[in-house]
């Protein structure tokens, strides 16, 4: 470096001390390593995962990196092979200035789970710097008058390197006056002064030029000099003197530039040129004279540049007072700087985590670290979050904070949180500087998909159409992601009998359901099934509900003629006494409907008559009586067409004919024809006796058979096996045909006993009375099973 340069800037090199949080593999001793000075980058430093333990597989999955704190990035890992490499050349001078030994602290972070490792580097110090003389010039006034062995003070070198590479030693260039001898301050440092040899002679030699070199102890040495002017002067008998050797004064901060400080003051009893002093900064720094300068007649101290408190606390400076016959007198002015509080508290975040599962509880959110480069009140400092909040701040060393999540959180409650960290100093006024997180709470498969009802009622109407769309069923799930995306599907049925894989299906993504096939209301009035919702979480979450569908009549069935039955071999032929009175119960026509409701609800009237106003049927039971007394002079045989109508939209109808024989009485074998009787009533006569009695033998016998038959299936579950009892019609009916719902002309709840009464009397023929009660309509949504015991008092088979 040039002899005589700029002053060397003095650096702070402000340490922050890392302290790792109670992990385990975190010893209580720091790692050490050492490196020379300006070694190139990417040398080798040490392999740092073989020292701390860990797999070099473990440094790339848990991000591991280098943090120093100072922030830079003086080092690197080799996530590859573990090793700690130089990622710049280090200044040991510019890191650690004069200081020894140089350190440089780091630590090492893994991520996931968070981990660190302290350690720290000792930077060698190499002879880098040659020793420099900050004046190109020395100027010496020596009064020839000067003993021998006199001893002058000379400005010294200054050496940025440390140790046996620092100064070590002064010589001066060859001369018969002058010899240099070293002085040690007892800092360490060590100062030349320039010891009279043999006595000056101001006539012989005025001026005398030397060369004043300092040697470090390098190898190879290196060297600076500087000129030495010595004036020879007259004799000059009285220095100047400072009334005191200490001035110490104390200058705030933000004094403004230009300001005085204070004014040195020394006496010199000689008089004239000898008695003039001049002032001047001795074995002054390059940061003192960048801050202060002196007036060299007054002796005022005024201020050059603008104070730093956390750069520099005080200043020790050397003032020389100098008179004109060269001599000199120095004092030490001690200027003190006075902290304000200029400096906001610093944040330096370590580490965050922005996303936590919501799950957990006791987080680590955030490592970071607080400072404030004031000192006292002003530097000490608070650090706070908003109270609101799930999280709390924990001190773990000094000056290093963790921020924590106090609880597991609820993500589907909140799903993002913004923390301000404040941190404000005690000065006054105070500072305070915010730092602000934004923390994501990621998802847990922790809430089952909820349906919107927990019970569904839905309704289609029976004949409808394959795949038609009858209801939707819903679930919401309060998670996020595939977390909440739902599924839905069909569970297994209650009843195994019921085969709902063919009745209905479901959209999985929607929730539609649909009938898959036309539905029969007279076979299958309702069903139930449950339907489930399951989320895609890991495990996945379910949830189900209950859906009931209810199949809608339609009035797809006309009615059916339970009797008299149409498809006889025979016609059915209904005996009634001539002696009858007017409203005697002929016959009853009974019918069925199976549909329900008003589709089943039946009407019966008289559509033809051989003789109209003879016989009349009632409308809601269908019971065909007679309207008025028998004669004489009606036809023996009559035709009557019943019809019966349901009450549905549109109706639909059926029609049975009877046919009804007049007699005199149920003994009389004889029933001549009308025709028979009109064509010859006499020749015919013993003919048709004969013919009267065939028929009702035979007549007799048909309907005695039926009614044994009708009887015996009535009686098997009465028990009693009366002769003569009911009998209806035998024969399986189709299951359509069957009113289920307890509705129809059934539903009046009939049985009608039809025999032939044995005895003397009038040997009334007993057609069709009721012998059960009426009961009351029962309701359509009646199960379908509760009319099976119905069908089988009748005798039906229904397949």
């Amino acid at each position: 470096m040039e002899i005589g340069g700029a002053l060397v800037l003095r650096k702070r090199q402000v340490l922050i001390i890392f302290v790792l949080l109670g992990l385990s593999q975190a010893g209580p001793e720091s790692v050490r390593y050492s490196v020379a000075e300006e070694t190139e980058i990417g040398s080798f430093v040490a392999n740092l995962a073989r020292d701390l333990g860990l797999g070099v597989e473990e440094l790339s999955s848990r991000e591991a990196r280098v943090v120093c704190d100072d922030n830079e990035k003086h080092l690197q890992i080799d996530l590859l092979t573990g090793d700690l490499l130089v990622n710049e050349k280090l200044d040991r001078e510019e890191l650690c200035d004069s200081t020894e030994p140089c350190v440089l602290h780091f630590q090492m972070v893994l991520e996931n789970p968070l981990q660190f490792f302290r350690a720290e580097l000792h930077i060698k110090d190499i002879n880098d710097h040659s020793p420099t003389f900050l004046d190109k010039e020395i100027v010496i006034k020596i009064s020839e008058s000067t003993i021998i062995g006199t001893t002058f003070l000379m400005e010294s070198a200054q050496d940025l390197d440390v140790g046996s590479n620092s100064l070590q030693n002064y010589t001066v260039s060859p001369n018969s006056h002058f010899y240099v001898k070293i002085q040690d301050s007892g800092d360490g440092k060590i100062y030349p002064e320039l010891v009279l040899h043999r006595a000056l002679d101001h006539e012989e030699e005025p001026e005398l030029r030397l060369t004043l070199i300092a040697l470090d102890g390098g190898s190879p040495p290196r060297s600076g000099t500087t000129l030495v002017l010595i004036k020879v002067l007259d004799i000059n008998d009285n220095a100047p003197e400072f009334p005191q050797r200490l001035y110490e004064v104390q200058v705030l901060e933000d004094t403004p530039v230009g300001s005085w400080i204070i004014t040195i003051s020394a006496k010199d009893l000689d008089a004239g040129n000898y008695g003039k002093i001049s002032y001047t900064f001795f074995h002054a720094s390059e940061d003192i004279r960048k801050t202060f300068e002196i007036n060299p007649l007054s002796g005022e101290v005024h201020l050059r540049s603008r104070l730093d408190f956390e750069a520099i606390q005080s200043y020790i400076i050397n003032i020389q007072a100098t008179d004109g016959g060269g001599l000199s007198e120095e004092c030490t002015l001690l200027v003190k700087v006075i902290d304000i509080n200029d400096n906001p508290p610093e944040v330096t975040m370590s580490s965050i985590t922005k996303i936590i599962p919501e799950s957990a509880s006791e987080t680590l959110v955030a490592l970071f670290s607080v400072r404030d480069q004031d000192a006292g009140e002003n530097g000490r400092v608070v650090c706070s979050i908003q109270d609101d909040l799930p999280f709390f701040l924990k001190r773990t060393f000094k000056n290093f904070f963790t921020l924590v999540a106090e609880k597991a959180l609820d993500r589907e409650e909140r799903a993002e949180y913004n923390i301000t960290i404040t941190v404000t100093d005690m000065g006054t006024p105070r500072l305070k500087t915010e730092h602000n997180i934004t923390v994501l709470v990621s998802d847990v498969n922790d809430n089952a998909p909820a349906f919107t009802q927990t019970s569904y009622t839905l309704s289609v109407r029976e004949n409808n159409s394959p795949a038609l769309h009858i209801g939707t069923v819903r679930a919401t799930d309060r998670d996020a992601g595939a977390n909440a995306q739902v599924t839905y599907s069909l569970l297994p049925p209650l009843d195994p009998h019921v085969p709902l894989a063919s009745l209905v299906s479901i959209n999985p993504d929607n929730g539609h359901l649909f009938a898959l096939r036309s539905l029969d209301y007279e076979a299958l009035r309702a069903f139930e099934f449950r339907v489930g919702a399951a989320d895609r979480g890991s495990p996945a979450l379910s949830s189900q509900a209950l859906v009931r569908v209810l199949v809608a009549d339609d009035n797809d069935n006309a009615p059916f003629v339970l009797y008299p039955l149409q498809n006889a071999s025979a016609p059915c032929t209904e005996l009634v006494p001539r002696a009858a009175e007017a409203g005697y119960l002929v016959t009853k026509v009974v019918a069925v409907d199976g549909d329900s409701g008003q589709n089943a609800w039946l009407s019966f009237q008289l559509l033809k008559a051989t003789e109209p106003g003879l016989f009349g049927v009632w409308a809601h039971n269908g019971e065909v009586r007679t309207a008025r007394l028998l004669s004489e002079r009606d036809a023996a045989k009559h035709r009557l067409v019943v019809l019966v109508k349901d009450n549905g939209e549109p109706p639909l109808s059926a029609s049975v004919t009877l046919h009804v024989l007049l007699v005199d009485g149920f003994s009389q074998p004889y029933l001549p024809a009308p025709e028979a009787e009109a064509a010859d009533a006499a020749p015919a006569a013993p003919l048709t006796v004969y013919l009267v009695v065939a028929l009702a033998s035979v007549s007799s016998l048909f309907l005695f058979s039926v009614l044994v038959f009708v009887a015996v299936r009535l009686c098997r579950r009465g028990g009693a096996a009366s002769v003569g009892r009911c009998s209806v019609p035998e024969g399986r009916f189709p299951g359509h045909l069957v009113d289920v719902s307890g509705t129809g002309t059934l539903s009046q709840s009939y049985q009608y006993e039809v025999c032939l009464m044995g005895g003397t009397g009038t040997n009334e023929f007993k057609f069709l009375k009721p012998i059960i009660p009426n009961l009351p309509v029962q309701d359509t949504s009646r199960h379908i099973g509760e009319n099976e015991n119905f069908r089988n008092s009748f005798g039906f088979n229904i397949q």
